[in-house]
């Protein structure tokens, strides 16, 4: 399991709670932020705000961890400076969320601010974000913001898994299809690009009522009692969006209930260490995502192979997204360097300049409205894979994003 630090990673001490002391990463002694001056030796505050407790801790650590990745194999520096890495708690949503990143940006003056695993965190932070007029690289799911204008992500808009993999359940299932999420931000949004692009190429939902069903967040462990509900439609097949430990109780209810023989098309059920915990529960699962750990290109192949080395597992798109923010920002900062003093606001600016990033997942850049990637999305499919179980793609699906 990878949700604690790894031992071979343990000397760098990470700050969990949100009030902790500053991390600093390097050997060389801080020296100030760079928003202060635009010397060379000048040092970036990042401050990064993930679940490191409560349902979704298993997220949080990697996005953590995706990002330390990169640091650790690019010298501890982004364009060419030091880098001071200020890690938060950001708990099970805005409560915990908001006052983390309060702290970060207003006690600790960060130059940029990452992470955030939950929508809702995201939009409750943003005003924070706005007003200190720093870039905010979220590194997970995304809802859709009025202002973005400091605002980017490296992982995609919530809508977009649910709309990459409908067309794919419309021609494979023959008949209707049971929609169930959890009832927050991120499940709403996650599920409505699920349904609002299958009925509008003519699927058909088994919900009596033509509606999602919506099951509470963080409280429902046990789902047989919606299984139940399920087994007394006509669903050929059923669609969801859990993450965490609500994906590992759902999957293993799912293969022990009256509709195990229905198919079953998630987003992120399967990924990340829940698969190891959900064991033979999750095989034939298929999922839809940005990310598959066995794409064939040399910088996933880099990725894979440091990751692995660090955490004996397979990476995940947590992991994955997190350490593109990294690259991003390095490619950023030094861009920014070039052109003379490097700020929160030149680093934006030159976010907004910086065309295709190589990455893990294939190249992907940033849509011009959006501030999300243009990126292809994949089908996978748990299967045996040597003596475990992986997320095996199966197909491209489609490129979403502008």
């Amino acid at each position: 399991m990878f949700f604690d630090i790894p031992r071979r990673t343990r000397h760098r001490r990470f700050l969990r709670p949100a009030g902790a002391a500053a991390l600093a990463l390097g050997l060389a002694t801080v020296t100030g932020c760079s928003s202060d001056s635009g010397s060379g030796d000048e040092t970036i505050k990042v401050g990064l705000v993930a679940s490191l407790s409560g349902t979704y801790k298993s997220v949080g650590t990697d996005l953590r961890d995706g990002f330390d990745l990169y640091l650790k194999t690019h010298d501890n520096k982004l364009g060419g400076r030091k880098v001071e890495l200020i890690v938060a708690d950001e708990g099970d949503g805005p409560p915990t969320a908001v006052p983390a990143a309060t702290k970060l940006v207003k006690k600790d003056k960060v130059d940029v601010l990452t992470g955030l695993v939950g929508g809702g965190s995201v939009n409750a932070v943003l005003p924070l974000v706005n007003q200190a007029k720093i870039p905010f690289l979220g590194s997970n799911a995304r809802p859709e913001v009025k202002d973005d204008t400091y605002v980017w992500t490296t992982s995609f808009m919530s809508d977009e898994p649910g709309k990459a993999i409908a067309p794919y359940v419309k021609e494979k299932v023959n008949g209707p299809v049971y929609a169930i999420g959890p009832d927050y931000q991120g499940g709403y949004d996650e599920l409505r690009g699920f349904t609002d692009e299958f009925k509008r190429i003519k699927g058909e939902l088994a919900n009596p009522d033509g509606k999602t069903k919506w099951t509470p967040f963080p409280q429902t462990t046990n789902f047989m009692p919606y299984f139940a509900e399920i087994a007394k439609t006509d669903a050929k097949a059923v669609y969801c969006f859990y993450a965490g430990k609500a994906a590992i109780d759902f999957a293993k209810q799912y293969a022990q209930s009256d509709i195990a023989d229905l198919p079953l098309y998630t987003a992120f059920v399967t990924e990340g260490s829940v698969l190891q915990a959900e064991g033979q529960a999750a095989k034939g699962i298929y999922s839809v995502l940005n990310y598959a750990p066995d794409l064939d290109n040399a910088a996933n192949r880099k990725f894979a192979a440091d990751w692995t080395a660090e955490h004996d597992t397979q990476p995940t798109t947590y992991a994955m997204s997190s350490y593109d923010a990294a690259a991003v920002l390095d490619k950023a900062i030094a861009d920014a360097a070039k052109k003379g003093d490097v700020t929160p606001q030149t680093i934006n600016k030159a976010i907004d300049g910086l065309g295709q990033i190589d990455s893990p997942r294939g190249s992907w850049e940033f849509g011009a409205k959006s501030h999300a990637p243009v990126q292809t999305w994949y089908l996978r499919q748990v299967r045996p894979d040597g003596n475990q179980l992986s997320n095996v793609m199966v197909q491209d699906l489609a490129t979403l994003g502008g």
